[in-house]
């Protein structure tokens, strides 16, 4: 057997030996050096110093072919470990500092060489990556206003309320849903930006109690006005729904709507007074609170069904159908469960004096808002 085919046995060896060995090995001690020096100044050949020492060959071979190479330290090798005391400080950080990068946490707490993965595992156990909330902004006047309104509103049997609004519905999806998690090595999909051919879908629908009004499509093209908005109520809303309702329903029924140009002028207000919905029947809403109108939530869970796996739309007919299967998909419970929220949405107004509303109140300051209101 030749010494090149020697040479090839011993890696094929070396390289059985130490499958499944993980990790770096000890250097060379100097006593194997020496050894290495006199196996080799007696003749023996690479493979049998590999034998009689009991090394990996291309650690022999690394060291035959210069011996005074060492191996290598890493200058920049990152910093993997915080201490306690850091731990605190990237803790008390990231609660003074939302929103921020992880980068920028460290940074703030004079912590340098943790790489990227290491920082996120670090935050991941204390924090969780969020974006933030869009809210309209509310000064003192719209604070108050949404207070006193609350108030008034506190005793109202929220069953008897119709509450309303409008949703658009694109073609290409909903506008700011654009982030998702894609998968190492896959492409992100594309987003289509129309030029032209695009557009959407004007939806108008109303939920009381456990039951949904409509959907309703406003023909495209047509901008709702003061006008418009009228005779399309009278075209869908009052032909297809309130008409069959009993003179006791409709005498009790209040009727929701914000305060959209079309909906708060001195036309509409004057048109469903002729109709019989004025006075009590009309309930006032407070400026900048989409957050107070439970249909909100109905349209974001019609979004999720129509947007799943990110679909996209090619005519409005499509996106249409989409919209309608998935209003008749929301039963009567989810749409009571959200008729029945508003309880909690108005003691959180009055908690927090016409601020923003919250997810969740003290039972104990519930009890003192009862009692100070009911």
């Amino acid at each position: 057997m030749t010494s090149t085919a020697n040479i090839r046995c011993a890696q094929l060896l070396g390289n059985f030996l130490s499958f499944g060995k993980m990790g770096q090995k000890k250097d060379l001690t100097g006593s194997e050096r020496s050894k290495i020096v006199r196996y080799l100044a007696e003749g023996c050949s690479s493979l049998k110093t590999v034998k009689l020492l009991k090394r990996d060959h291309r650690t022999i071979k690394r060291f035959i072919q210069n011996s005074q190479q060492g191996r290598k330290k890493r200058v920049d090798k990152p910093r993997c470990k915080i201490t306690a005391h850091e731990l605190r400080k990237v803790k008390r950080a990231a609660a003074k500092m939302p929103l921020a990068t992880s980068l920028a946490i460290f940074q703030s707490c004079n912590i340098t060489g943790v790489p990227k993965s290491t920082r996120c595992a670090i935050l991941r156990d204390m924090a969780k990556v969020r974006k933030a909330e869009r809210r309209p902004p509310l000064n003192k006047t719209h604070t108050r206003k949404r207070h006193d309104w609350a108030k008034k509103y506190l005793k109202t049997d929220f069953s008897k309320v119709l509450w309303t609004d409008e949703m658009r519905v694109s073609l290409d999806g909903p506008d700011g849903w654009a982030r998702g998690w894609i998968g190492k090595g896959q492409r992100a999909p594309v987003r289509l930006r129309r030029q032209q051919g695009g557009g959407g879908v004007l939806v108008w629908a109303g939920i009381i109690k456990d039951e949904l009004v409509g959907p309703f499509w406003a023909e495209d093209g047509v901008k709702l006005n003061s006008q418009s908005y009228c005779q399309f109520l009278e075209d869908t809303f009052f032909k297809q729904w309130y008409r069959k309702k009993s003179a006791s329903f409709k005498k009790n029924m209040i009727f929701m709507q914000d305060n959209a140009p079309s909906h708060a002028s001195k036309y509409s207000t004057a048109w469903l007074s002729r109709k019989g919905i004025k006075e009590e029947k009309l309930m006032a809403w407070p400026p900048c609170s989409p957050d107070l109108n439970p249909i909100e939530n109905l349209w974001s869970i019609i979004k999720c069904e129509i947007y799943k796996e990110g679909k996209r739309y090619t005519s409005l007919n499509s996106v249409w159908e989409a919209v309608v299967a998935a209003a008749r998909n929301v039963d009567g419970e989810q749409i009571k469960t959200l008729t029945e929220s508003m309880d909690g949405r108005f003691l959180s107004v009055l908690a927090k004096k016409g601020g923003y509303n919250g997810r969740w109140f003290v039972f104990v300051l519930f009890l003192n808002i009862r009692n100070v209101y009911l």
